[in-house]
């Protein structure tokens, strides 16, 4: 450690800091030499491994894009002295950062790292065994619009357009005019007020219930699609059929008539219908998804863009739901045995 840097990060900051308590308590959380066999033996000597993963650790438990980090690296005299570096020292570029994660990902190296910062984090005091570790869930935001209930039947009908169009184009000429290409042709932002509420949603039903007969009529490769089977869930999910046979809106539940599915089952989106509605408390809400973490599983697994399973592609774990499930009971068999409480983990 420079003298100097140690001098002014405790006159500086004599209450302590994240990065600060991270070079007392811990000495660092790695050595150089733990990454001896990610790197070449030639070529001109590169940056140290051993800060760059610190800085990935204090980049997670503070938030900083790559940027921020990097900037923190050059300005920030903790950070300075939690990777025992020369107040004149430059840092380096943000990319850097990318770079390094890309090593991390390859092979078995993200569980060979997070056992030797367990180990250390162990004789430090800092984790015990066989203790109960408690989890909670976080929310992840689907990549989809925020949209209403009207936008949402709007924009399903757009998207099975446009599935349609790129399978069979000409089934589509008896069906499409001039109004439809100005109801559908680009994207919806109708807002939380649009003009004619009640006309627009019977109109947009109406004009989905006829797309979908009219595929169904005339091509059955069509009906399969995934934009398609969207929109026919979600115009059972919004509308009902009254007993003189009209179409009309579902509104929230009453005793003498249907109401909404509930927020689990309700599709938010026609481009990913896995998403959801969810709320936490009285403030948070979002559309996306909810997912159980432990402290060190959460902190290791946002650090690696769970890259483990990435190579499975996105839709692995729907197509194959046995396979899921055997790994959903593998996963919670192994967090009882480390002492994880896993009373709220079920597999699907």
């Amino acid at each position: 450690m420079p003298p100097l840097t140690a001098q002014i990060a405790r006159a500086s900051n004599p209450g302590g800091t994240t990065a600060i308590w991270v070079r007392d308590r811990l000495d660092g959380l790695w050595h150089d030499e733990d990454f001896a066999d990610w790197y070449p033996r030639d070529g001109r000597p590169g940056l140290s491994p051993a800060q760059l993963a610190t800085v990935c650790v204090l980049q997670f438990l503070l938030g900083l894009s790559d940027r921020q980090a990097a900037e923190a690296v050059r300005c920030r005299i903790d950070f300075k002295y939690a990777m025992a570096m020369e107040l004149d020292d430059p840092g380096f570029h943000h990319s850097v950062l990318a770079d390094f994660r890309d090593r991390l990902a390859e092979g078995d190296r993200v569980d060979r790292l997070l056992d030797l910062a367990l180990a250390r984090l162990k004789k430090a005091g800092l984790v015990r065994e066989r203790t109960t570790q408690r989890t909670d869930s976080t929310h992840v935001l689907a990549a989809v619009r925020d949209l209403t209930r009207l936008e949402l039947i709007t924009e399903a009908v757009r998207a099975a357009l446009e599935e349609a169009a790129g399978i069979a184009p000409h089934l589509l000429d008896e069906l499409v005019d001039e109004d439809w290409a100005r109801r559908y042709g680009r994207p919806v932002r109708l807002g939380k007020n649009p003009t004619k509420p009640k006309t627009r949603t019977l109109a947009t039903g109406n004009d989905a219930v006829q797309l979908m007969e009219h595929l169904y009529r005339h091509g059955v490769d069509c009906t399969s699609g995934p934009r398609v089977q969207a929109l026919r869930q979600i115009v059972v999910q919004n509308y009902h059929r009254e007993a003189a046979g009209r179409l009309s809106w579902r509104t929230a539940e009453k005793e003498d008539g249907p109401g909404l599915p509930p927020s689990s089952r309700a599709i938010v989106s026609p481009y990913d219908t896995s998403a959801r509605y969810a709320r936490h408390g009285h403030i948070i809400s979002w559309k996306g998804f909810s997912t159980h973490l432990t402290e060190v599983i959460a902190m290791w697994h946002m650090l690696t863009n769970d890259a483990r399973y990435q190579d499975l592609g996105p839709n692995h774990w729907q197509q194959h739901p046995h396979q899921a499930k055997r790994r959903q009971q593998r996963l919670i068999a192994e967090l009882s045995a480390l002492g994880v409480d896993t009373s709220g983990l079920e597999p699907a």
